[in-house]
């Protein structure tokens, strides 16, 4: 794997432009937004993601919908529930998920 594509899916503009900062200051890290839910099945269906990353203001059962999307496609997509804790939090749940991206 040569790229990691996230797709950090929230409702807080500015911690989304922040996650996109950390998660591409990493080499080989590549980071899609979202702040519309509804659109995400498609975009995950439709293009190349690794990982989906949860941020903050989402409703319960949409994480429990979109885990379950994700958990049910041919893709092998992971999802973090990610809540803030700085780089180093997020570079180690990336990490457990993919061990052999580990420097």
């Amino acid at each position: 794997m040569n790229t990691l594509n996230f797709l950090v899916i929230g409702k807080n503009q500015e911690i989304l432009d922040t996650l996109k900062r950390i998660i591409e200051n990493n080499e080989g890290w590549k980071a899609t937004i979202l702040s519309d839910e509804t659109k995400c099945y498609d975009l995950i269906k439709n293009i190349d993601v690794d990982l989906v990353l949860l941020s903050s203001g989402l409703e319960e059962q949409f994480e429990k919908d979109i885990k379950t999307f994700c958990e049910n496609l041919d893709k092998n997509v992971k999802v973090i529930d990610h809540y803030g804790g700085g780089s180093g939090l997020l570079k180690n749940e990336v990490y457990t998920l993919f061990p052999n991206l580990q420097p």
